[in-house]
């Protein structure tokens, strides 16, 4: 399959992705992730092996949409979730106001 990353043609097959990250050991995720085989590698560390290129070349998307169209399961990233999505109206008040002391 022919797709683009970071304005450089590539023709990318299952196989040769495959064969390109055996014995690659997956970093640890922290964002959007691909699994290959039987590992999940960051979607990041999956484009510059496959493609040669430093990591700031390139979108997590891109190397998300070619790994897709290839048949490999994809993760996106996982939401970003702050204290206030956490708690209720009046704990997240008092968690401003910060606990009363004892005196």
């Amino acid at each position: 399959m022919r797709c683009v990353i970071a304005r450089f043609p590539f023709d990318l097959t299952k196989n040769g992705v495959l064969d390109s990250m055996k014995g690659i050991a997956p970093e640890p995720v922290t964002g959007a992730a691909v699994t290959i085989g039987r590992r999940t590698y960051p979607v990041k560390q999956v484009g510059q092996v496959i493609t040669g290129q430093d990591r700031r070349d390139f979108s997590a998307g891109e190397v998300l949409r070619a790994m897709d169209r290839l048949g490999f399961t994809c993760h996106p990233a996982p939401p970003a979730a702050g204290p206030a999505g956490l708690l209720g109206p009046v704990a997240q008040a008092s968690a401003l106001l910060g606990s009363p002391r004892n005196v």
